[in-house]
């Protein structure tokens, strides 16, 4: 919301915990609301923001506890569990031999063994569960975690400008050697072969790894909840009250989503490249060479990212055959990470929304 930002998560017995904190950049200056900068800072706060939430909903939802659990934990944990069953029964075992009747001392005499054989064990088999019982794991320290996190950013960016940037740069190379075509003597024309067979190749790329993690069961579940989300939001800008029945009732398919946000970024990336080599044999007389191309490009993000934050912001506010004409790739991007809910992740999504809607009607278009 506008001020308010709320997490609502079902935790391990079924129940809906919210957590609300102040919306990350409500107290900016009112230059970073201004069009095109906005959107950089935008998009920075949903990244920060949409990543501590993942991480807390696991938490809370118990799933941490799931996936840190390997199979040798799980296997040492119930052996453990078993161990500590015997040593009761044994116990239990001992205290019935202790309070039943005092036999003749001839039997005593011969079964003196007997009589240990029954108390040993229990100090054998304690010895072995101290042994064997896993011990509590030491929680890593805070700075630790955050050198932790702070290297897989910097592994998750090199990834991301290794194959969405050099990766399409290198193939068009590569293929622009077989092709003469793509090195003609037209420069305006190269350029468009470049900048279009770059972003198509990195549509691909993004749309094949949406493709495959849609196929993961915690990643598809994820996206089940993405379709809770949208429909919940439809039924608020409806003016419908939040009920489970209203909310299913509507799309699942928004054009201000994130999806819809990521694909127009791309297509906004395929026009500002085609400037590129025009402009730099304007001021140079020769084009980029390809890390100097790259380097070009990750200085035009920004503007990349404030381009594509208007768009999906205009599409959003209006209906008509311009608004749906730039919506309509990542409405069909959707399919692949928007999904029907089920009714009680409606309910989640339901809690969410009613705790960050403004009561003094600020959030009216």
């Amino acid at each position: 919301g506008p001020k308010k930002t709320a997490l609502a998560v079902r935790n391990t017995k079924g129940e809906l915990v919210v957590e609300e904190f102040e919306t990350k950049g409500a107290k900016r200056p009112a230059i970073c609301r201004w069009p095109l900068i906005r959107g950089i800072f935008g998009y920075i706060d949903s990244m920060v923001v949409g990543y501590k939430c993942l991480m807390r909903s696991a938490e809370l939802s118990g799933l941490e506890d799931l996936v840190e659990e390997s199979p040798k934990k799980k296997k040492k944990r119930e052996e453990a569990e078993r161990l500590a069953g015997q040593m009761g029964e044994c116990t239990q075992a001992k205290e019935t031999v202790a309070a039943a009747p005092t036999v003749e001392s001839s039997v005593e005499q011969e079964v003196p063994a007997t009589n240990e054989a029954v108390a040993d064990p229990t100090n054998e088999e304690s010895k072995d569960a101290s042994k064997e019982a896993p011990k509590e794991e030491e929680k890593l320290p805070a700075w630790v975690m955050s050198v932790m996190t702070l290297v897989s950013v910097v592994f998750a960016v090199a990834l991301a400008i290794g194959l969405f940037l050099l990766a399409p740069a290198w193939l068009f190379e590569f293929v622009a050697d077989l092709v003469p075509a793509f090195k003609g003597e037209n420069i305006a024309l190269n350029s468009l072969w470049k900048s279009a067979f770059e972003g198509v190749v990195r549509i691909i790329l993004f749309v094949g790894y949406m493709a495959a993690i849609s196929l993961m069961k915690d990643i598809r579940r994820t996206f089940m909840y993405h379709g809770a989300e949208h429909k919940t939001i439809f039924c608020y800008e409806a003016g419908l009250e939040l009920t489970v029945e209203n909310v299913r009732k509507q799309r699942r398919f928004h054009p201000r989503c994130g999806t819809s946000f990521l694909i127009l970024m791309l297509l906004v990336s395929i026009i500002i490249s085609f400037f590129i080599d025009p402009i730099s044999i304007l001021i140079t007389g020769a084009e980029l060479v390809l890390p100097l191309r790259v380097a070009v490009k990750l200085l035009l993000l920004p503007l990349i990212v404030g381009l594509g934050y208007e768009l999906i912001k205009f599409a959003g506010r209006h209906d008509n055959l311009l608004t749906r004409i730039i919506s309509a790739p990542g409405v069909w991007l959707q399919h692949l990470t928007v999904f029907e809910p089920t009714d009680d992740m409606i309910e989640c999504a339901i809690e969410a929304v009613k705790y960050v809607i403004p009561k003094d009607g600020s959030d009216k278009w």
